[in-house]
């Protein structure tokens, strides 16, 4: 297991593990020379995922089943998310590090989610899935809420790619990341202060 401390001192550095595997026992650290966040005030998604939020197609919960959350976004063929990593970042969840959104259909069963880490009022985008429509893309929209309602000002998402353009990610450099990245840690921030209307 990643220790705490070790964890939240690789991010407050730009740093993050990721795993070979599922099954590999020893993460590697990294960081970037270009740097994905999405801007809080320029999140958008499409006006097919407002409506169903509107219309509360899914079910919410904050900081709920963390564990399972990130179990399923490692679900898949290939994963950077290992055993490790998953004990390591539970333990940071206990200590109120890391979050997660969950969704859920009219049934309770979880479709989707989204989980991360907080420091300051930097937050760490790490995983996030979908099994049912839209569903992890209603997981973002919340988070957004979260982050904005919270009073975060820094959502990391380590790197830019296509799928998260659509939602405003930008890419900047390694030095103005850190500046951000200096700027939210003198902050403090909330990921529980959430209102689903």
């Amino acid at each position: 297991m990643i220790e705490p401390n070790e964890l939240l001192n690789a991010y407050a550095n730009g740093i993050f593990p990721m795993a070979d595997s599922r099954d590999d026992e020893d993460a590697k650290w990294y960081t970037s020379s270009r740097r994905g966040i999405i801007p809080i005030d320029n999140f958008h998604v499409s006006s097919n995922v407002r409506r169903i939020v509107r219309n509360k197609h899914y079910h919410i919960k904050f900081d709920y089943n963390f564990r399972q959350v990130m179990e399923a976004c490692a679900d898949r063929d290939s994963t950077w998310i290992s055993h490790e990593i998953i004990e390591s970042y539970c333990r940071l969840h206990g200590l109120g590090y890391a979050h997660s959104v969950s969704v859920y259909n009219n049934k309770w069963e979880l479709v989707g989610g989204q989980y991360g880490v907080s420091l300051g009022a930097a937050f760490f985008g790490e995983s996030l899935f979908g099994w049912a429509k839209e569903a992890s893309k209603v997981a973002l929209y919340w988070t957004h809420q979260a982050l904005q309602q919270g009073g975060f000002e820094l959502w990391d998402t380590q790197f830019w790619t296509e799928h998260l353009a659509q939602f405003g990610c930008i890419e900047i450099s390694a030095e103005e990341y850190e500046r951000r990245l200096k700027s939210a840690f003198k902050k403090e921030a909330k990921f529980d202060k959430i209102k689903i209307q």
